[in-house]
């Protein structure tokens, strides 16, 4: 897999999403948003769950 994305990047193509949202809802979002491929597969390969906050979705994607 690529590099992972740092969180700002992720939390970029997350704006404006509401919380809680699941890993389809981010992932929609951050295609909405122009995210690359990096983040997109960095999204995918977290655990499909509702996440409440912009933090547990950046320790999400650094735990995979």
């Amino acid at each position: 897999m690529a590099e992972t994305p740092n969180p700002i990047q992720i939390q970029k193509f997350l704006s404006g999403i509401d919380y809680p949202a699941n890993r389809e809802a981010l992932i929609s979002r951050a295609k909405e948003s122009g995210a690359d491929s990096n983040v997109l597969d960095a999204l995918q390969s977290i655990p499909d769950k509702e996440y409440d906050s912009p933090t547990a979705v950046s320790s999400a994607v650094s735990d995979v």
